[in-house]
This record gives C-alpha cells, structure tokens and sequence, in this order.
C-alpha cells in the first residue's frame, strides 16, 4: 500500500463525505421505486450501474434471481464480501417527512424498514473501498452482492448454496436501525418458507357439493393442525401463514388451495424438524378430505450469527466515527413519530451502542444466515431510522428520506468502508476472524436446507407490482446520483 491504513481511511471518508448527498439520492431514488422481493429492476439497475461506473465487473441475473448482482473488484487476497438487500413491502406506500399515515399511491408497495438506506449504504462503501484499491494499492478482492427479497427470506441462500461464496474469506451485511451497533453470537433463527398445494375436484356449491373435493378445506384443516401442534413446539418455535389462494367463488368448490408458511426455530435442525411436522399435518388433512397436496420450498435459510473479530473491528470503527449530530428539529420530529407509534419517547440515540457481548437471539430470520455459517460475518446496524419505531408499518417509513437516513447513511457507509479496509490490509486479522468462526461454528456442518434442485420462483410479486409501477412511476426522482 501506498500509504498507511489509517491515512487510506481518511481518504475514504473524505470520499464519502464529499459524495454525502450522492448517497442521500441513492437512497431517496431506491425509496421510491419502492419494488417488492423479486422485482427490483429499477433498483438494482440503479446498484449495479454505479458499481459498474465505479469500475467493478458485474455478473447480473445470478442464481436465476433476475434482481440479483455479484459485482467485483480487485484480485488476489483477501476476499471481502459485503451483501444486502433493497426490496419494500406490501401495501406500506409512506409518504416520508410527514408525522400521519400517508400514502405516496393508495395500496401500494414501499419501504417501511429502510432497506433503500441499506442499498445505499453498501453501495457507497464499496465505491470509496474500490478508489481506495485503484489509488492507494490496497491489495485484494473486494465483491458487491445485490441480494433480492429479503423480506421473503430469499436469495442468499441460493447464493451461497451456488458457491457464490465459497472464495469469500470475510463477509460483511449492513443494516438500518435505531442504533449504531453491531454484535456476535446467535442473532436470528431459521426459518424454512414453504407453500402447501392442496389439489381436488370442482362441484356446484348448493346442488352437488357431494360430487365435490374441497382443496379449501385441506388448508383449512392443516391450519387446524398447525393450530393444535402448538402446544407442542419449543419456546422459540414459530409457525405462520397467508392462504395465497383460497378458491374463486363460493358456489363452486375450489379444486385447488395453497397456504404459504414460514416454519422457525433458533437452530437449522428445528427449523427442518417443524417443517417435516406441518408435512404429516398436510397429509392427514388430505386424508380426511379427499384431497392430494404438494409442496414448494420457497427458501430456505439457517439463523443469522456473527463472528466476534468481525464484531470488534466494526465496533472499533462505529466509536471512530460517532453518533451523527441530530438538530433539533430532526430529535423534535422523532419525540412526535415516538407518540404517534405509541412507543418509548426518547428522541434519536445520540450515543453509539457499546458491543457488550454475544447477542440476544431475536425471533426474527433473514437470508444472510447461510453466509454466517459458510464465512466468518459481521452486521453493521445503522443509525438511520428513528429508535423504537417498529418495521412494516407506516412509522417505519416516515423518516426515511429525511436528514435522518441521510446522516445516518454517511455514518454508516464510514463504518463499513472502514471495516473492510481493516481486513484488506491486514492478513493477520484474517486469519483471527477464521480462527474464532472455527471455534464458534464448533462440529457444526453447514448444509443448505433448499432442496438441490429448487430454482427461484421469479414471478412471486410480479402481479402486484403490475398493478401499482405506473402509478408509482409518477413519484420516481428525476435525479440519479453521480459519485465523485
């Protein structure tokens, strides 16, 4: 290297600093296509062309995800990964800056966690990591994934499953919250997301039903069984369901039903086991309708840990930086989204979050959790979003293009492009992350739990975002950002 690790630094964060409102539009524009898991075409378009423009190489459409990238640069060791996801969710359309619930267009999708942030975050600490690579010589290998549907728990482990990261030495996900923070240990639980097909026989409602097979009510059964084997599930088991298709009209017996579940536990295994229950539950409701039934592993995704070394040096570069500095409209505006949420009143945190030791499991899962167990990761939690707020509802959205996001974006893509930087240039930390991943991971043997031969369904969303793009449309930024 030209230059030492810590002057490179410096340099990185001039970068981003002077590319601050770059950031924020990347952000503003990815929360307003505001696209659904699997039909992010505007938004890792947006992603992967600014990569592209900042010289890395990318491979589009990975793993049969339309909406995936891989873009990488640099050669040679270390490896360094970074992933995240930039999908919204259904029908949490938020107008942003507004202290109501207001939507941009009337049931449509938006971004009401702050995944937009996430993408922009990355994507501008891998641009600064990359001109650092190019004018300072920092050696290695620095590769960008574009990780579609996340909120459905989809494409990473697909990815890993691919051997998209069988080269990767340390991986790195970056995340909105509350905080500025990171931790290790056993974060989020597994989860296997599966739909059940229920197949039968059409009949006139009110003259044959005899002559009927009701595909309804083997979900509806199923769900009962679901409902009674619940008793029996360990304390961190959960099961939950949307009936996707429930019959067409009432006078004729659906011939076909399906249930959409999500089968979770703090441990792959659980997971797998629960999964192989609601199957015996679905045969016995087949049984006692007359019905056959199918099933279609949607994903598949062990629980999320972090590595301790990881954990550290991003805990080391989160106090570097600090707490962004909130104004005083900006802490008067998250007292007020607080009431409105109903929830504890404190304003923005205006401390960064000590790494006191291995993490509380949440019962929560997210697609990453294959790459923890396949390399050693860590997760950087950003402070861009206002603290309390619950995700997936209209408060989730309301600050997020406002100075909040903003400043907590430029906060974290310096903690992440610091990060990075720490293992690029120094093997032996590397090596320390592989050595306490081996240590954590103990005779653990990571398998993936998707079937070999599953393939991603591309189509899941693409009705609804038909519905609601071209309306939508109307609200896109007509500013794309050009980093400098």
């Amino acid at each position: 290297m030209a230059a030492g690790i810590e002057t490179i630094k410096a340099t990185v964060f001039d970068f981003l600093e002077r590319n601050a409102a770059q950031i924020a539009l990347l952000s503003d524009n990815i929360f307003y296509f505001g696209e659904l898991g699997m039909q992010e075409y505007e938004s890792a378009a947006l992603m992967s062309g600014l990569l592209e423009d900042g010289g890395f190489t990318v491979e589009r459409g990975i793993s049969g995800f339309e909406t995936g990238f891989v873009a990488t640069a640099g050669s040679g060791g270390p490896v360094i990964a970074l992933h995240c996801e930039y999908d919204a969710n259904p029908n949490n359309s938020q107008c942003s800056g507004v202290l109501d619930q207001e939507a941009i267009v009337a049931g449509a999708p938006g971004h009401c966690e702050g995944h937009n942030v996430n993408a922009a975050v990355m994507v501008a600490a891998a641009l600064a990591v990359r001109r650092a690579m190019a004018d300072e010589g920092v050696p290695g290998t620095l590769k960008v994934f574009g990780a579609p549907a996340e909120e459905i728990a989809m494409s990473r482990p697909y990815y890993v499953r691919d051997g998209y990261f069988d080269d990767v030495d340390i991986a790195f996900h970056d995340h909105i919250w509350g905080e500025f923070s990171t931790e290790y240990g056993l974060i989020q639980i597994a989860c296997v997301s599966a739909e059940f097909t229920f197949h039968g026989e059409t009949a006139h409602a009110g003259l044959t039903p005899w002559r009927g097979r009701d595909a309804l009510d083997g979900v509806v059964l199923m769900d009962m069984g679901m409902a009674q084997y619940r008793e029996h599930m360990e304390p961190m088991m959960r099961a939950h369901r949307v009936i996707t298709h429930g019959g067409d009209q009432p006078n004729v017996i659906p011939e076909r039903a399906s249930v959409w579940w999500y089968f979770r536990d703090p441990q792959a295994a659980g997971a797998r086991r629960l999964f192989e229950q609601a199957k015996k539950i679905a045969e016995g409701a087949a049984l006692m309708t007359n019905t056959t039934y199918e099933v279609n592993v949607k994903s598949a995704v062990w629980p999320v840990r972090g590595n301790r070394t990881v954990a550290e040096v991003i805990q080391g570069n989160i106090e570097r930086i600090g707490m962004p500095g909130w104004t005083a409209d900006e802490q008067a505006f998250a007292r007020a989204l607080q009431e409105k949420a109903e929830v504890g009143v404190e304003g923005l945190r205006t401390d960064v979050t000590p790494l006191t030791g291995p993490s509380k499991t949440m019962a929560a899962s997210n697609d990453c959790g294959d790459v923890s167990w396949k390399v050693p990761m860590g997760r950087l939690w950003f402070p861009a979003n206002v603290a309390n707020i619950n995700f997936h509802h209209w408060t989730g959205g309301a600050a997020l293009t406002s100075g909040v996001a903003h400043k907590g974006a430029l906060a974290g893509a310096k903690a992440l492009a610091g990060s990075v930087l720490d293992f690029l240039a120094s093997p032996a930390l590397v090596a320390e992350a592989k050595s306490t991943f081996t240590e954590e991971i103990g005779d653990t043997v990571y398998e993936s739990l998707l079937p070999a031969d599953q393939r991603p369904d591309q189509e899941i969303n693409r009705a609804a975002m038909e519905t609601y793009r071209e309306r939508m449309r109307a609200h896109y930024l007509d500013k794309r950002p050009e980093f400098i």
